[in-house]
């Protein structure tokens, strides 16, 4: 094998691959990335067994070939270069050796079978649809909070994607028992009849980096176990998590009447300023609901208390109740109002949340005891 590449175009695509690979592997191939040369161009992909990156970047091939080199120290490497570098991949005597070369600089590097390579990417999808790529952002964005980080509840380690077929919509929710987070869209030419699948926790973050500033489409291919998003030059496959997502609507109450409306921007402040002092653990802030106003208040034996009061929209019963503060600053951040709107039952009740210029999500929060 032996490419010219061009810098920029190679580390961009190296980036988005490499990112995929653990710094600490028992398995020693997968700490390498495939390089393989077709054509005009040059194929890159890293894999975890769990999730695979493939991406193609245009390349002079004066020899076709594949050779697997270790993912972060060829990073490294190209990142190092100057910009507007051209570099060499080359490999055409000693098979466990594969050499980049960039002007005076020269490596030499070592490199395993590629056909000892995991190809994750195989297998038939049988479900296909395509996704406006600031749709699926969106879905991601306002759910991924809520994602549990508890292994042992893994069906909750990521986001449920699935089709409600009575309203016509593709909905993601994402729940650690404490916290939910429901967002939606119209569902999708080609996406009527898909399973309802768990995307994992670290697929949703690498799709976040990817998607970042692209604004086509994404081709979305579901199978019983894997799920495909294509676009660009570039194909992200997942394994799915193999579990079944907790009947989450039997926990959104349906009729909160209490309803309180509070200025985004100053909720969030008010609550980041009381929270300083709170424990480190339950971050446990009381609200105290009252016509007009709302009272915002930590207790905390080892270091002192803080209230604060500001104004709100609510008409209703005196109420007091707790909750994680960070949880609330975590649905605050997905608001884009200016407004959020509060509705309660009672202090022992899960609360809703809402953006009232987001129609198509909602939050949910259990209390807390404070």
């Amino acid at each position: 094998m032996r490419v010219t590449l061009e810098k920029s175009a190679f580390l961009k695509a190296l980036n988005h691959v490499q990112s995929v690979v653990e710094r600490r592997n028992t398995i020693p191939i997968l700490s390498n990335v495939m390089v393989e040369a077709k054509g005009s161009e040059v194929k890159l992909m890293a894999t975890d067994l769990d999730i695979a990156i493939v991406e193609s970047v245009a390349a002079d091939v004066a020899q076709q070939g594949a050779a697997t080199v270790p993912a972060h120290m060829l990073y490294d490497i190209v990142r190092k270069l100057p910009d507007g570098a051209q570099l060499e991949l080359n490999q055409t005597g000693d098979k466990g050796r594969i050499s980049v070369i960039s002007g005076r600089s020269r490596f030499a590097l070592q490199s395993l079978p590629p056909e000892d390579f995991p190809d994750l990417s195989s297998g038939e999808f049988g479900n296909t649809f395509a996704l406006g790529a600031s749709d699926l952002r969106f879905l991601i964005e306002r759910t991924r909070f809520a994602i549990s980080t508890e292994e042992t509840r893994y069906y909750l380690n990521g986001i449920y994607f699935h089709e409600v077929a009575a309203d016509k919509v593709l909905r993601a929710v994402a729940t650690d028992g404490h916290r939910l987070a429901q967002s939606q869209m119209d569902l999708p030419s080609g996406a009527s009849g898909m399973p309802g699948i768990i995307v994992p926790r670290k697929t949703v973050l690498e799709l976040v980096k990817l998607l970042e500033g692209e604004d086509g489409e994404v081709e979305i291919g579901i199978s019983s176990a894997k799920i495909r998003f294509s676009f660009g030059k570039l194909v992200l496959t997942s394994k799915l998590i193999d579990g079944t997502f907790p009947d989450y609507e039997r926990v959104i109450p349906r009729n909160n009447d209490k309803i309180l409306e509070a200025d985004t921007r100053q909720f969030a402040e008010a609550v980041d300023r009381v929270s300083t002092i709170s424990f480190e653990k339950s971050r446990a802030v009381k609200l105290s609901l009252a016509a007009g106003k709302l009272g915002l208040v930590v207790n905390n034996p080892d270091s002192g208390s803080a209230e604060e009061e500001i104004v709100v929209s609510y008409e209703r019963d005196p109420m007091e109740i707790g909750f994680n503060s960070r949880y609330l600053l975590d649905v605050a951040a997905q608001v884009k109002a200016e407004t959020l709107r509060f509705e309660f039952n009672d202090a022992g009740s899960p609360t809703v949340i809402r953006d009232p210029k987001d129609a198509k999500s909602l939050y949910v929060l259990m209390p807390m005891r404070v």
